[in-house]
């Protein structure tokens, strides 16, 4: 008489059959408890029969498949939650502070990485575009920005599931975008993402690099903006210490702090000052100017190019879906008040002053936004840098090596090259629409939306797809749809009419001042005997007791 052994898993009936002379042996069900540990089986034996039955545990498992198959599906993000959460008193604090992957964390760190600098050169924005169409364009890119994170969000779950699938360990190795194309799309897409994300971080960090300098000498102008920006870059190479977006959880909160108080500085300190004598809100003037102006709003929300190290960092990345949205909602309670505000007050005069702090007079409170909004920048410094420090110790194999010091040794070439561009091009605010229009327009609006388009090209592929798309967006046709939209929108005017008008403005910068100025738009000497021309991003004169970002050739 052969014995059947049935053994039950979710949605799952496997039939076993053995000869009689195996009826005994204890090994099949070894390796089946080794195999499934989730269930656990109790043999009882009934003359020549042998029966498995269920425990009570196991049913209480089976009860809760539906979490089961969301771990298998979407990765081993509980093992990840169980290694994140600290395990003894004493490693308590330094986790507290030190090592964060929830939901909240990644909240904090996409918020905080949208609204650094950026924040400064908004109403110079809205001089170029006008009160509405600045308005517009923040909600639009806004949403915009939130639907293409979204994007990349599905495309990494995508696939490092179908990568945990192969038995493919990610616990020491941090998954980047350019793998996530190659992943899914081929080695020819690896290439150009990792040509866009590249360039783009490195051109991120020189903007804050730029934008540190250009601050500091609101409180100290006894050094020019050349010499600051030597002294910000050997500060920000401190960054290689960090070893990865699990360790920013105390910065990014603080970050965020920080640029909360500069734009309700901003605001508040506009409305109280009032509007100045004969101010003008003509804009939009040019087209050049605003295109410009545009391309800067499309690079404040196209932040996300580091969404992949940050959702890598979570304990469980398939719920970070929403989380870009409401952080750029948050982002918009700061940033259209502030543009709104200091537009009122100041008018046409932002055309030449690309920084606000250069029209708010010296106070207590002014001093204490710029200290707040560089410590901010150092920390935004680290989020653009720390992809390309990824980059760099995978090409050099040093990713996953253990020791932090040498780690942070083999990173430090990554910051020379953003040191010397900083120095070459200090043109704050309107290198900003350059990047915005040349860089963040490919990175991370018109690839995510194409990749997703190609990922999911085939009948089985959106069949199989981990992430089916909401019915709230039309399912696939839905969001075929809107990711044509936009590429198209992007490709021109972002890239086309922006690119345009940000080059033409960047080389109108280099032929007023020229490379390696030594103070950019900083005030005349007061042996000057008469102000330098006035034209767009030009230079006016501005009473002395003022400190007005006014034009000086070294």
């Amino acid at each position: 008489m052969s014995c059947s052994v049935c053994i039950y898993i979710p949605n799952i009936s496997i039939l076993f059959s053995s000869p009689p002379s195996l009826e005994l042996s204890i090994d099949p069900f070894l390796a089946l408890k080794q195999h499934y540990p989730y269930y656990h089986l109790r043999k009882s034996c009934r003359g020549n029969k042998t029966e498995v039955e269920e425990c009570e545990e196991g049913k209480q498992i089976m009860a809760s498949s539906d979490k089961v198959v969301e771990t298998v599906i979407v990765g081993n993000y509980v093992e990840m939650e169980t290694e994140g959460k600290p395990k003894g008193m004493k490693s308590k604090i330094p986790n507290l502070f030190w090592h964060g992957g929830s939901v909240y964390d990644a909240w904090f760190s996409c918020a905080s990485n949208q609204v650094a600098q950026v924040l400064l050169t908004l109403p110079y924005s809205f001089s170029q575009l006008g009160m509405l169409s600045g308005i517009l364009f923040q909600l639009f890119y806004g949403l915009m920005g939130s639907w293409t994170a979204y994007l990349i969000s599905i495309l990494y779950v995508e696939y490092r599931t179908r990568k945990e699938r192969e038995k493919v360990d990610f616990r020491n190795h941090v998954i980047q975008w350019f793998e996530v194309l190659d992943g899914l799309l081929g080695k020819h897409w690896r290439n150009v993402g990792l040509a866009f994300n590249c360039t783009f971080l490195l051109f991120g960090s020189v903007i804050q690099l730029i934008a540190c300098a250009s601050n500091i000498y609101y409180i100290n102008d006894n050094l020019d903006k050349r010499t600051w920006t030597y002294i910000f870059g050997a500060c920000c190479a401190t960054t290689v210490f960090i070893p990865s977006f699990h360790n920013y959880r105390i910065w990014s909160f603080l970050g965020l702090i920080m640029t909360t108080y500069t734009a309700w500085y901003l605001t508040v300190a506009s409305l109280l000052h009032g509007q100045v004598e004969g101010v003008k809100h003509s804009g939009p003037t040019k087209l050049v100017l605003y295109f410009t102006g545009a391309t800067n709003i499309l690079y404040t929300f196209g932040g996300h190019a580091v969404t992949v190290e940050i959702m890598h960092a979570m304990w469980k990345p398939q719920k970070f879906k929403a989380i870009y949205l409401i952080a750029t909602l948050y982002v918009l309670t700061l940033t259209l008040p502030v543009a709104a505000a200091v537009y009122w007050a100041f008018g046409d005069m932002l055309l030449d002053h690309s920084n606000a702090f250069s029209l708010l007079p010296r106070t207590p409170f002014r001093d204490m936004a710029v200290i707040l909004m560089l410590i901010h920048q150092f920390i935004t410094f680290g989020f653009a840098c720390t992809p390309l420090y990824f980059v760099w110790e995978k090409a050099i194999g040093m990713h996953e090596c253990k020791s932090l010091c040498k780690r942070a040794a083999a990173r430090l070439p990554v910051v020379v090259p953003i040191w010397f561009l900083a120095i070459i091009f200090p043109f704050f605010g309107p290198i900003n629409s350059t990047v915005g229009s040349l860089l963040v327009s490919f990175t991370v609006y018109i690839i995510p939306a194409l990749a997703h388009i190609f990922t999911f090209r085939s009948a089985t592929a959106r069949e199989n797809a981990v992430e089916q798309p909401s019915k709230y967006f039309g399912r696939w046709v839905g969001t075929y749809t809107i990711n044509v939209s936009v590429v198209v929108w992007v490709l021109i005017v972002g890239f086309g009419f922006g690119g345009w008008a940000s080059m033409t403005n960047f080389i109108h910068q280099i032929d007023t001042f020229g490379l390696f100025t030594k103070c950019y738009q900083c005030p005349p000497p007061a042996s000057a005997v008469s102000p330098p021309p006035h034209g767009h991003n030009a230079t006016a004169a501005a009473p002395l007791h003022h400190p007005f970002n006014h034009t000086r050739r070294p």
